[in-house]
Parts: C-alpha cells; structure tokens; sequence
C-alpha cells in the first residue's frame, strides 16, 4: 500500500486536497478492480464527494468537499472557470518557445474509444505553458488549464511536437532512463537492470488558487515529484 499513500495537503470542514499518487484512480471504475482515492476516503470521512478527478496515472491536487454545500460550491467553482489550475510536465525535446498559448479545439477520436485528438470541430480547449527547465531530451514545462477536456494537456503537449515522457496514448509510452540522455552511464554495482529515473505518465497536477466558502484568496500546492527533480538535476549536471 505504500506507493498508493495519498498524502493530505490541507483540509477544513468545508473540503479535503489530496495529493494523490500516480497509479491510483481518483474514484471507482466501472470494474472495480481497485480501490479508488474516494474509498480511501469514505474509509476515513464517512461521506465525500466528488468535484473534479485526475487520470489514474496523473499525480497531484485533487479536491473533495466534505458536505452537499461544499460540493455545489466547488463543483460550480470548476464550471465556471473560478479555480486555476497548474500542471507541471515533463515533454519531450525541447520547445522552440518558451512560453505561449496552445488554442487547439479537441474532440474525441472518430475511431479510437478513449482517446482525443485536436480537431477543428471539437470543443474550445485552451492551455497556457511556460519552459521551466529546458534540455535537448527532456524539458520541465508548467501548464496552466483555461478548460477542462479530457486530456487536455496530453493531447496540447503532443500537438507542439514535445509529448509528454512516459504518455502510453498521446507519446511514446517509454520510461525515462538515465542512459538514453548520459553517453558513458554505467549500472550501479547493485543492479542488474537499470532502473527509470520516471516509470509513468510525467504529469502532475501542482497548483490550485480559487476563493473558498469564507471568500478568502487560497492557494493549495502539491510540491514537485521527487523523480521529476532528480531528473532535472541530472541534466543540469550533463550540461
């Protein structure tokens, strides 16, 4: 259970934000293979609802109120666009700009259930994104979300030509390895096999500011994924 231990960020008796691990639903599925944040929830709270998820392999900040009255304040918080919301990613390359607006509508694919495309008929999708830390093999990149599609950032990032690392559906689906970017790596004496420095989908939902119930201005912040920085570091270190 240790990979799968959410973490809580902060929590009143209005909500609960959760940062949750990569790997773990956010609620149940329609097969109930296995148990989702919310059980985890309901387990410790009783009674929780659901006002936004995050894909099963997307780490990060998610919100749950905790009354009826919570629910419809946040559910409308996320309809109307009141709440903003920060990603952080790591893409592919290197993008040429380092900054910008990706105005792409997004629909579902006409033949692949489950999956999106950007399509000229699809439903206005906007996201912003700034260059954090930019390498030739991989980039750290903030995204900023203006609606909230299916995934949205996924299908963006792949729409700049720089998908995310480790995206099974929108890239090229490969765990980042340290020898793929470091010309003369060597296996630690210990292992057999070299171990990814990121196993998953390399996004992770970092920050979310709304006025809550009270009116008061919050800013909720689930910090960087420690393998996103080890990462970092080490193409900094190959210069």
């Amino acid at each position: 259970m240790a990979k799968h231990s959410p973490g809580i960020i902060f929590e009143n008796d209005d909500f609960v934000a959760i940062n949750k691990p990569a790997g773990l639903l956010t609620i149940p599925d329609r097969e109930q293979t296995e148990k989702s944040l919310k059980e985890f929830l309901i387990d410790k709270y009783g009674k929780i609802f659901t006002v936004h998820r995050l894909d099963k392999d997307t780490s990060g900040l998610v919100i749950f109120a905790k009354t009826e009255e919570a629910h419809k304040f946040f559910s409308r918080l996320f309809e109307e666009r009141k709440i903003e919301k920060f990603y952080l990613g790591i893409v592919l390359g290197k993008p040429e700009e380092t900054s910008g607006l990706i105005d792409a509508p997004i629909s579902e694919h006409p033949l692949h259930k489950g999956l999106m495309n950007v399509h000229r008929n699809g439903k206005p999708s906007q996201t912003s994104y700034e260059v954090l830390d930019a390498h030739k093999h991989y980039s750290l990149v903030s995204f900023q979300l203006h609606t909230g599609r299916t995934h949205q950032i996924r299908v963006h990032a792949k729409n700049i030509g720089h998908p995310l690392a480790g995206d099974p559906l929108y890239g090229d689906g490969k765990p980042v390895l340290l020898s793929s970017v470091k010309k003369k790596f060597k296996l630690s004496k210990h292992d057999e096999v070299e171990r990814p420095i990121i196993n998953r989908l390399a996004l992770h939902s970092y920050k979310l500011i709304f006025d809550n119930m009270q009116g008061e201005r919050t800013e909720l912040v689930a910090e960087m994924p420690k393998e996103f920085r080890a990462l970092m570091q080490q193409l900094k270190k190959l210069g």
